[in-house]
């Protein structure tokens, strides 16, 4: 049985989680892995166009990441609190799921505020509720209308780095840490995979008649959260929200049934269209939540190849990578990758499976 979680464990050294991006997107490594030949190539990721003709689809994930760590004084003590923002619950009063920290110092009715870098305050909450050991809901108190309010986001607010990037997030991370076909706001986290495409190489897979086809799935703190269970039956995944569109659902499906490539962009794509299979095992649009977590044996209806950023070892994601390609073909994989010292995480090098 390959479900258990001690299965995935691995010895992965400090100095391979990339702490920046590479130069330009398109030029980090990327490692193509064949689960028909078990044959291991090393490429850059510009070079995956090569892999794909006329006729076959992506599937890109076009959530967007807004800046959902803050950082606010405690009314009469001033102590300082970070704040992430998890989920927007009601727009129109402006309540928020979010964590606190240090959440020993905030209690119900205790007010936040938060100030721009001359000391100004922009904004200022109230903790409503206590929700979670860590979490609260808090609500904004703010008059504008929601482009205002995500605008004064935008200026307090920085970047939801993984807690594995050791350092303050830069003001190039308000670009790098977003893919640049992003459009729906709504995700703490970025779908890494899709950091590798450049704006040129988007082009050029399109003057090679690819298509592209945007699902959106807005990624939680789920997806990161340890798996404390031996046995993966027993995990339980966060729900995120996630949409497919009849357009979306049908460039997936033409390509599907005429025999080309489909290739998921990211384990959050893959994660939404296994949430959304037909009884013919098509594509369906729809819209929703889903907690879809996906192990060892799995049968996968839609995609047949998929791309991927490097893993930690024994997360929820690397375990879906190995559902995908084989638990012996992947874990070898990466055994090869540390060899060959490839970059891991959200800014580290990428994996094409076919």
């Amino acid at each position: 049985m390959r479900a258990k979680l001690s299965n995935f464990n691995f010895n992965l050294p400090d100095e391979y989680i990339a702490q920046y991006p590479s130069q330009e997107r398109d030029e980090s490594r990327l490692m193509v892995v064949d689960r028909k030949t078990g044959k291991i190539e090393h490429k850059l990721f510009k070079d995956v166009i090569d892999y794909f003709d006329d006729g076959d689809t992506f599937i890109f994930n076009n959530t967007k990441v807004f800046p959902a760590r803050l950082f606010g004084n405690k009314e009469k003590t001033g102590a300082k609190i970070e704040v992430f923002l998890l989920r927007e619950l009601n727009s129109t009063v402006k309540l928020w799921d979010v964590l606190v920290d240090p959440a020993r110092k905030i209690r119900v009715g205790n007010k936040l505020y938060f100030e721009d870098e001359h000391g100004n305050d922009l904004l200022v909450a109230e903790v409503v509720d206590n929700t979670t050991s860590r979490g609260r809901t808090i609500r904004f108190f703010f008059e504008g209308d929601d482009e205002q309010f995500r605008d004064i986001l935008r200026q307090l607010g920085s970047m939801p780095l993984p807690k594995y990037i050791n350092r303050e997030a830069e003001e190039m991370d308000f670009d790098r840490y977003q893919t640049v076909y992003a459009k729906e706001l709504g995700a703490v986290a970025a779908p890494t995979a899709g950091l590798h495409f450049s704006k040129q190489l988007l082009k050029k897979l399109e003057i090679k008649g690819v298509n592209f086809a945007e699902v959106t799935l807005h990624i939680g703190l789920g997806t990161f959260r340890n798996i404390d269970v031996e046995d993966l039956s027993k995990h339980k995944m966060d729900a995120e929200y996630y949409q497919i569109t009849e357009k979306a659902a049908a460039l997936v499906n033409a390509s599907k049934e005429t025999g080309h490539k489909v290739c998921a962009v990211g384990t959050t794509s893959m994660r939404t269209i296994e949430s959304a299979v037909s009884a013919t095992k098509n594509l369906k649009a729809s819209e929703g939540w889903t907690n879809l977590f996906l192990f060892p044996p799995h049968d996968f209806s839609v995609a047949n190849a998929m791309i991927t950023n490097f893993h930690l070892p024994k997360s929820s994601v690397l375990i879906m990578v190995a559902a995908f390609g084989g638990f012996d073909l992947i874990m070898s994989a990466y055994e090869e990758a540390i060899k060959e010292k490839y970059r891991f995480y959200s800014y580290g090098d990428a994996m094409l499976i076919l």
